[in-house]
């Protein structure tokens, strides 16, 4: 089960616009928060006093909570490996760990009584593994994401999806950040360069990130990582389709009602389970409308390329209907009306496609 999440410094601004972004977004059913304790600097009685209640109002609106620590959060608010009481008073519900106590303190920091998940870092690895094999306690461990304020540093696509292959592959569920794209947000650091974890999402449309990091079928939970995401942000992010990879089209000029109806109506698209490396082939939209007219649509590419989104047109008629997205040069044979095209900055989806996977095309 997927879960859209924000972050929250509240050091960082007043309360009272944290609270109010906090029920902005748990009207659009958002579940997690993630916090951040390495970056407050106060007594230990305020730190304790100020995120009790803070913890408190997340609680009141239906969210789980991470706060971010390392050894020295610990020492500073009286808490060890052994003893998590001060976490457990104040209400957290998952402590990520940015540091380690060492495999046998770490082991024991996962078998707390109070039953307070730990979130190692899914950014490299820091030997999760061997911990469950030596005794950690699997039900109360999860993983996320670093995310990345320094422009140029983010995760590489690839070796992020190696990550979560691998965290799955362990049973883990997983967590990363995506990036609110308003100016003025802020995290825990006095960097103002977004809060990505994949370095190439910095700066796309904040659901084009998680509609990516959601195709790869390896992350579970999506959180920003900046604050504060503007409404039409979160609004975007609770629209998300969880049971189809779905992209944008730039829609060509002048094509059909019909055309527009396999394009955008028709339910469920999906790419053959007997596929071809040419193209993705969703081939029921013809038994709806290949009954329809389908003039050809005359164009002038000679060779139709990666990404261009075509329907059979009358000149083969048993075929009528099928919609097809190219994913290598094909000749244009007339056979094919070319209605769209996968926006360049979606492209990447179509490597997300597998045999079988359900699709949704946008408008």
């Amino acid at each position: 089960m997927h879960t859209f999440g924000i972050s929250v410094y509240p050091e960082k601004a007043p309360i009272e616009e944290v609270y109010k972004y906090m029920e902005t977004a748990s009207q659009y059913g958002f579940k997690r928060i993630f916090t951040c304790l390495l970056s407050v600097k106060d007594t230990k009685e305020n730190i304790i006093n100020d995120f009790t209640e803070f913890l408190t109002k997340a609680h009141e609106l239906g969210f789980e909570v991470a706060v971010d620590t390392n050894p020295e959060v610990f020492e500073h608010l009286g808490a060890t490996p052994s003893d998590l009481s001060v976490f457990h008073q104040m209400g957290v519900d998952i402590i990520r760990l940015d540091g380690s106590f060492g495999t046998v303190k770490d082991i024991e920091i996962t078998r707390n009584p109070y039953k307070i998940l730990v979130e190692f870092n899914g950014s490299m690895n820091q030997g999760l593994e061997i911990l469950l094999n030596s005794g950690a306690n699997k039900n109360q461990c999860i993983t996320c994401h670093n995310f990345f304020p320094e422009r140029y540093t983010g995760l590489d696509w690839d070796y992020f999806r190696e990550m979560n292959a691998y965290w799955k592959s362990l049973n883990m569920r997983t967590a990363a950040f995506v990036s609110s794209n308003e100016s003025n947000t802020h995290g825990p650091w006095n960097v103002f360069c977004g809060l990505p974890t994949v370095e190439i999402f910095r700066n796309l449309p904040i659901d084009l990130q998680a509609r990516y990091m959601l195709a790869t079928g390896d992350v579970d939970d999506v959180i920003i990582g900046n604050a504060f995401a503007s409404d039409e942000e979160l609004k975007a992010l609770s629209e998300i389709d969880l049971q189809k990879v779905s992209f944008r089209i730039d829609e060509r000029e002048g094509i059909s009602e019909v055309e527009k109806k396999i394009i955008y109506d028709y339910e469920p698209h999906w790419n053959r389970y007997d596929y071809s490396t040419f193209m993705l082939r969703s081939s029921m939209s013809r038994t709806v409308y290949g009954k329809e007219s389908i003039p050809h649509l005359p164009c002038d590419k000679k060779v139709f390329t990666r990404g261009d989104v075509l329907i059979v047109n009358d000149n083969l008629a048993h075929y009528r209907g099928e919609l097809e997205i190219v994913l290598t040069e094909i000749e244009n044979d007339g056979e094919r009306n070319l209605v769209g095209r996968v926006k360049e900055e979606e492209m990447m989806m179509l490597d997300l496609i597998k045999p079988g996977f359900h699709f949704k095309i946008l408008k």
